[in-house]
């Protein structure tokens, strides 16, 4: 049975090969995408059980997502198949390997994954699991909410802890109003907070650590991760606040990159790890996935992190 679970949104990423103006693109490379989905492959080459819950469309982009978490060891029994097409997602590439998303998706048109429904939940998959993972993107539109929702429940009931990375997509909703109120149940119910500097800027006014953890007081994380790029990190726990310096790479393309970190952090908590441990071996997943195009390209494997960290600190605690 799985440790990690990823429910939610799955799509294919649609990435320019080429920097910059999309009027002259020309090419692009069919990318394997989803935040929560990243996670759980990120999750799987790092030695993790890991397991998919998510609905994708009968066509060839559906096939090949379903064929690629297998190929990444991601278990996919609980991947649905759907009438509607498969979500797709195009990128835009810009200097320093910086990103910009517009969807086929809902709003615009009705698409795969967001059909997930909550009768698409076997209890069974959630039997022994440490960690539901899932993004706020899912939460966007019903019945994929509500499959989001029931699956959190079903993780709490096994003892599992809930990770909620808000991943804000803002045009995905209705209107900015319902999307706050949403990501306030979320958080409420999220054991491992997972946040972006851009997203704690949008949801809490400040990016700055101890303003941020102390915004989320009210929602009682038992860990709080804000990730700051370049910057590093700030992990903090009821007892433990860190401040974990970034590995410095050569950039890209950061598609992925804090999903990646999110995989690092997650099997650092599932094996037990200490906190600064979890948070090294986060940005050095982080790192390592901005080198390579595309969100899984470069999610490196449990030997690439452990030769990483021996090489920039000496030593590698996984």
């Amino acid at each position: 049975m799985p440790e990690l679970l990823a429910v939610g949104e799955i799509l294919v990423d649609m990435i320019p090969e080429q920097v910059g103006d999309y009027t002259k693109v020309k090419t692009f490379l069919k990318c394997f995408g989803g935040a929560p989905f990243n996670t759980a492959v990120g999750a799987a080459r790092l030695g993790a059980s890991v397991g998919a819950i998510c609905a994708v469309g009968h066509d060839e982009f559906g096939r090949f997502l379903v064929e690629t978490l297998r190929e990444n060891g991601v278990n996919t029994s609980g991947v649905v198949t759907k009438t509607a097409r498969t979500s797709l997602a195009f990128v835009l590439r810009k200097e320093r390997g910086e990103r910009e998303f517009f969807f086929y998706r809902r709003p615009w048109a009705q698409t795969a994954d967001t059909l997930l429904s909550p009768s698409d939940l076997n209890p069974s998959h959630f039997r022994g699991v440490k960690i539901l993972h899932y993004s706020g993107v899912a939460l966007s539109h019903r019945p994929c909410r509500e499959a989001v929702e029931r699956a959190v429940k079903l993780a709490k009931r096994e003892g599992a802890r809930v990770a909620f990375d808000p991943n804000i997509r803002a045009d995905l909703w209705e209107n900015t109003e319902e999307l706050r109120k949403v990501y306030d149940r979320a958080m409420r119910q999220a054991d491992i907070l997972l946040l972006a500097r851009e997203e704690a800027e949008w949801l809490f006014g400040t990016s700055k650590p101890k303003e941020v953890e102390e915004a989320v007081t009210k929602y009682h994380p038992e860990f709080l991760c804000l990730k700051l790029g370049e910057d590093g990190c700030y992990v903090s726990s009821k007892d433990r606040k860190i401040r974990e310096p970034s590995f410095k790479v050569r950039v890209k393309d950061t598609t992925g990159a804090g999903d990646a970190w999110a995989a690092g952090f997650e099997v650092g908590l599932l094996r037990g790890l200490e906190l600064e441990d979890c948070a090294r071996i986060a940005n050095a997943v982080g790192a390592l996935c901005v080198t390579k195009i595309g969100a899984i390209t470069s999610l490196p494997t449990l030997s690439e992190v452990r030769k990483f960290l021996k090489t920039r600190t000496g030593v590698s605690p996984l």
